[in-house]
């Protein structure tokens, strides 16, 4: 069964960079997996359709390192699990949201709505089959 998508990941925690030691990558993929275990059946399969995500950083204080470099290691993550290969990512949406800096966002899902007001860090990630869904 392909997963249900869009999927609305949410992981408490520090983000792993891509200039990290394999070990550490390694177990935060491991990580990921394990919180995005509880929205998809069990003996599901990865998709092959076009994808976007969106990874959303809020972290307790002002980040350290670049936003930038938190993306790799959360899309290879989830290859052969969520997606077969993350050459079918079209789209990456990618922002972090540091503390004192206000934002209001006009229509956050349930879940996303969750991480805002939780204790903080927290990372949110949505998976969809859709890239262009917000471009319309």
């Amino acid at each position: 069964m392909e997963p249900e998508f869009p999927l609305e990941i949410v992981v408490s925690g520090t983000p792993v960079s891509l200039g990290a030691s394999a070990r550490s990558r390694a177990v935060w993929k491991e990580f990921l997996k394990t919180a995005s275990r509880p929205l998809l059946a069990e003996g599901h399969w990865a998709t092959v359709a076009p994808i976007s995500v969106t990874v959303f950083y809020f972290p307790a204080e002002p980040m350290e390192g670049d936003i930038d470099n938190i993306v790799k290691p959360i899309l290879d993550a989830f290859n052969n699990w969520i997606y077969s290969d993350d050459h079918q990512v079209e789209r990456v949406v990618v922002q972090k949201f540091e503390p004192n800096r206000i934002f209001v966002f006009g229509s956050a899902s349930e879940t996303l709505a969750d991480v805002i007001a939780a204790e903080k860090p927290k990372l949110y990630i949505r998976i969809s089959t859709d890239p262009f869904e917000d471009l319309q």
